[in-house]
């Protein structure tokens, strides 16, 4: 069993135990904001069940019909868990809104803050622990995961802050205006989670980690890249994948642009992620590329040398051959 798999099943093992003292504490004591709490803990532990089925999953070996993985199962979950989150937070809204109208009466408020603080407190150390690891690992499920679990120990803190004033003040309202706030903030983490899960779908650009492959390629290159354009990448879950077309002198022999290839790979490999797949297309040099060529051994230049370009996004993402331009 994998970390990763090992550390998913801690959390939903953990939000189960948390679900039952959350709703321990509405029982308790009536409270919307503390209601709030127990129906995110219940997505929690619903979205961390599957979260844990897809990095199952995507832990599997690729086979016939899954050429590259079952890695993109990943973004499905992260895609159920945001869904999921939304509904949540809706139905916080509504509730508190229709408490607002017809107050329910609160009661033993000082047991219900100290379950609400403990899980909080464990939410937090769970949720960073798991964020962490999903950033080291690329794994977009523990990432959305650990996130969520964070925003929910935030949430919490706020809740636990205004059941402090309710028991202070004794202004019950209080507590649905509580409840609506943080629906509000639940709601919209939901949505930052199912857009990015969607993006991986649909296999959006993440130009984040795209300039930073260039930034290193460009500090990096060899002088038989004459230049690197066409550069993409897919994510599978966990897995990178990564195509470009890389052009080098037109005389190399099929052996001489293999070693190019494999030293691009190299590259990206150390300073990115060793995991990461590459699939990279060699072109040869034309006559316009003299211009830009700092291959100083070159015997059959066509052209003076120019300028040498210095690879910024733009260009690499390009699809055509380096220029003077």
């Amino acid at each position: 069993m994998s970390e990763n798999i090992r550390l998913q099943l801690f959390v939903v093992l953990v939000g189960v135990l948390l679900l039952a003292g959350k709703f321990t504490a509405f029982i308790l004591t009536n409270s919307n904001a503390i209601l709030t709490d127990a129906l995110e803990s219940i997505i929690n532990v619903v979205a961390g069940a599957f979260s844990l089925y897809s990095l199952v999953l995507s832990a599997r070996p690729r086979d016939e019909n899954h050429p590259y993985g079952h890695g993109k199962i990943e973004f499905v979950a992260a895609t159920l868990e945001g869904s999921l989150i939304i509904v949540a937070g809706g139905a916080i809204m509504f509730k508190s809104v229709f408490n607002l109208i017809e107050p329910v009466p609160l009661q033993k408020l000082d047991i219900g803050m100290l379950l609400i603080a403990a899980s909080g407190v464990i939410n937090f150390v769970v949720g960073f622990l798991t964020e962490r690891r999903g950033k080291q690992s690329n794994s977009m499920v523990l990432e959305a995961g650990g996130k969520h679990l964070q925003t929910d120990a935030y949430s919490t803190a706020g809740i636990l802050i205004g059941l402090v004033l309710i028991y202070l003040t004794d202004q019950i309202w209080l507590d649905s205006v509580v409840a609506i706030l943080f629906g509000l903030m639940i709601g919209i983490t939901g949505y930052r989670i199912l857009r990015s899960s969607i993006a991986g779908i649909m296999d959006e650009a993440d130009y984040e980690l795209l300039k930073r492959i260039v930034n290193v390629l460009n500090e990096n290159r060899h002088e038989n890249w004459i230049d690197i354009h066409n550069l993409r990448v897919i994510k599978y879950g966990s897995t990178l994948h990564i195509d470009c077309h890389l052009t080098v002198p037109w005389y190399l022999n099929v052996l001489e642009a293999h070693d190019e290839v494999e030293a691009v790979a190299m590259v990206i490999r150390e300073k990115i992620d060793p995991s990461i797949e590459l699939f990279i297309h060699t072109d040869p040099c034309i006559a316009p590329s003299c211009a830009i060529c700092t291959k100083t051994d070159c015997e059959v230049r066509r052209q003076a040398f120019m300028a040498r370009v210095e690879w910024d996004f733009d260009k690499v993402i390009a699809d055509r051959k380096h220029g003077t331009y």
